[in-house]
Formats: structure tokens, sequence, C-alpha cells
């Protein structure tokens, strides 16, 4: 390979929350003994980021001046050649994109365009954790539709729960995680037809989060929600970031695609309401770097690597841990295990269970944030060397000890 996606990055006193917060608050727990820690929890990758990135920002940061700006014409034509490139969308002018200082501040903005506080608002469970926690704080109410997992072990939408849901809650409003967090699922073009198709039949508005929709595994294709239909096209807010693909959340920096004026108007007056949803002149310059022939090339070669840790991944749990199931992702680098046979075998609790793989390193995330009952999130964006060592620690000291 071209890139570098072997190195074993030393993240310790380098502002990252994944080893930095490890033991405190909400964060797994620190190891003991001897152990170092694997980060498997924050959804931010082991990698460092593609070159172009930092050479963009880098290039920047030679001219030493940085006041007031307007965002720059290679920014809007960055997300207009990356999106035709990589989801084929033709259509896409600059007065559709729209700044958003992150996906959840940009899912409420758009909410509270197409809701009143104290609205139920639809999603398909498991739920990630940032959109429970940002609706609730906003005061709207969640409506859940579960995932249902078929004969195949593939997630499928239910539409009958969601029409019934829809119905008997007076809903108007949805959000619609295309590739889905934490399940992994990537949406084939039919069903988002069919579930867009069922919005609109009952008038409902949807946001469409799309910040995943690079990491696409094996032989998946990401198809952009608003692009199944003209209904779709006009009663969407798509939100998108680079920050997923190429490790670049601390930069801060999401975007908003919306064709509708009208919509597009108020999404973008909701939005400007905190007078902080301000543009950062470095991110900006992390994106055009992001977005250039030779950043498209680097998520090439790291789809293919986070392809393989997930092959290994979801073969060893499939070989080595019984009582453990899992669906195997078709996008993102997230695992989401099922361990609720296992416990009910080994008469343990998934606090103990989680507990014990911290104790000898293995930082991986209480699933019950994202709506599992029993389940642990478990981030594959490593080295294979330190997945590899990973599941040797759960293999030896967690499921089979």
């Amino acid at each position: 390979m071209k890139y570098d996606f072997e190195t074993i990055i030393d993240r310790r006193g380098r502002d990252a929350l994944a080893i930095d917060a490890l033991g405190s608050g909400w964060a797994p727990g620190a190891p003991k003994g001897d152990f170092d820690a694997i980060p498997m929890w924050v959804a931010d990758m082991n990698f460092a980021t593609a070159p172009s990135v930092c050479k963009a920002m880098s290039e920047r940061l030679e001219h030493a001046a940085f006041g007031y700006f307007d965002p720059r014409d290679e920014y809007f034509d960055s997300i207009i050649a990356w999106q035709k490139q990589r989801n084929g969308v033709e259509w896409l002018r600059p007065e559709h994109i729209g700044y958003e200082n992150g996906v959840l501040g940009g899912m409420l903005s758009a909410i509270g365009t197409f809701c009143s506080r104290g609205d139920k608002v639809l999603l398909n469970g498991p739920v990630y954790m940032g959109f429970s926690a940002a609706l609730k704080n906003a005061g709207y109410e969640l409506v859940v539709s579960p995932l249902i997992l078929d004969e195949n072990g593939v997630w499928r939408l239910d539409l009958e729960d969601m029409e019934r849901k829809i119905i008997e809650n007076n809903i108007h409003a949805a959000i619609f995680c295309s590739p889905h967090n934490p399940s992994g699922r990537v949406w084939e073009k039919w069903e988002i037809e069919r579930v867009m198709e069922l919005y609109s039949k009952h008038d409902v508005y949807v946001v469409s989060d799309e910040i995943w929709s690079d990491i696409i595994l094996a032989d998946n294709k990401h198809v952009p929600t608003q692009s199944v239909s003209e209904d779709a096209k006009k009663r969407t807010v798509a939100l998108y970031a680079p920050s997923k693909t190429f490790n670049l959340a601390g930069l801060i920096g999401a975007y908003h695609i919306i064709y509708d004026k009208r919509l597009r108007d108020r999404v973008e007056k909701e939005s400007s309401l905190s007078h902080y949803n301000s543009m950062n002149m470095l991110s900006m310059y992390a994106l055009i770097g992001a977005y250039r022939p030779e950043g498209s090339e680097w998520v090439d070669e790291l789809c293919e690597v986070l392809s393989k840790n997930v092959d290994f991944a979801y073969d060893y749990v499939k070989t080595h841990f019984k009582g453990v199931s899992v669906a195997k992702p078709q996008g993102t680098y997230m695992l989401f295990l099922d361990c609720s046979k296992w416990l009910g075998e080994h008469n343990s609790t998934l606090d103990e269970l989680l507990s014990a793989g911290w104790d000898v390193g293995v930082a991986w995330q209480d699933g019950r944030q994202h709506g599992g009952t029993e389940h642990i999130r478990l981030n594959l964006a490593l080295p294979l060397s330190r997945v590899r060592e990973a599941f040797g620690r759960m293999d030896k000291y967690v499921f089979n000890k």
C-alpha cells in the first residue's frame, strides 16, 4: 500500500479522549497491571490522517495571519467534486451547501424547523447515543423503531412498525442514519426508496446523517438519501463531515446539503441563532486537503484495511466466542456485539464483562449507551496488529478464561 496503516501511534498525552479519558467519567476503566490500553470505544481512528490534509493546513500556516474570513470557493468546489466522484451526485451547487459545526448541531437545527419542542421524532434502533442525548436535551421525545436481524444476519428496517408509530404518535420528523450507526448497515437503494415513500406518504421530514458515507466496506455502495427521488431531494436535510473519514473530529466542521430553498433558508436561520456556528479556518483547509484526489486514494486504501479488520474480527467472534453474536458491518468501523447468550450461560452481568475487558486494556464501550441491552460497541479502526492483540486478550482473559 502507498499509505501507512500499520504504524502504532502513541496517543498518550496528545489530546486523545480515547486514551487520556480512560478511568474517568463515562469512559471505560483504565487497564490494570502491565496491560496497555487499546482504544476501541470512541469513534475516531488510531491512524494518522491523510498526508494531503496536513499539507493543506501546513501550507496555510505559513501565512501567519488568521483574521476574519469567508469560505473559499475551493471549499465548495471540493465538496461538489467529492460528492460527484464518491456518490455520483451530478446536481450539487454551492448554494445547496451550508456549514455546520457538527452533525449533531446540524441535526438539531433541522429538527427545530420541522418540530416544536416536545414533539416526537422517529429513529431506528439501536440508536447512536449522540442522537438520543442531543434530542432529549433539546426537549424532543424519541420514538424508536427497532431494526430486525433477518435469517442471513442482516439488519433490516421494519416498515410496518415505522408506519404504525408514525401514525400513532403523529410524527412529522425522522432521523435516518445512513450508513447506520452502530449496526454498520449500508442501505440498498430499494430500501431507501421504500422508507422515503413512507415518509412522503405521511409528510415526514427527514434528517439523513451520512457522516459515515465514505467508510463503505467490501463491495457495498452508499446511496445518498436525496438521490432516490425528487420528493426525497426536497424533504431531506443531508449531513456530512470529513471527521469520521479522515480522523478530524477535533478540528470541528461538518456541512449540510439542502436542495429546497425554503427549507434551506429556515435551517440556516435556525443554525445562525446561537451565533457560534462559524467555520474554523484550519478545518476549512483540512476539508480541502481531504477532498483532493490524494485524499480519495487514501480513503480507498483505508476501506481495504478496515474491511480486513472487520473480516478478522467477525470470523474471530464466530469461531472463538461461543454465545456472542454479531452482524457483519457493511460500513463504518464499529462492531455491535450481542453478548446476551454468553452472559446467561456464564451467570454474569454486562458490567462484569465490560470490566473484565477494561482490566486487560480492551477499552470497549458499553452498548447500552446506544440502545443495546446486553451489547458492547467495538471500534476496529486500528492497525491490524492491535486488533489481533485485543482479540487475543478477549479470548484469554475475558470470554474463555
